[in-house]
């Protein structure tokens, strides 16, 4: 094998090391963070209206309202 076919094996080597080591710090940082997401995203769902018994969910709200604007021709 030539010098040269040895050195781009251990430069390919090096960098796939490198951006392995990369996607690893990049995953723990996802997951340190996720845990803090979740808890401020919790009280909100917990404040919604509960479902009723029998059917009758859907209510014409301001939000519902300006849907059916921007729908309108």
């Amino acid at each position: 094998m030539q010098d040269s076919q040895v050195n781009d094996r251990q430069k390919s080597s090096r960098r796939s090391f490198f951006a392995g080591a990369a996607g690893v710090g990049a995953a723990a940082a996802a997951v340190a963070v996720l845990p803090k997401v979740e808890a401020t995203n919790a009280s909100p769902a917990s404040s919604a209206k509960p479902a009723p018994d029998k059917g009758g969910g859907y209510q014409l709200s301001e939000h519902v309202k300006r849907y059916y604007r921007t729908t309108s021709a």
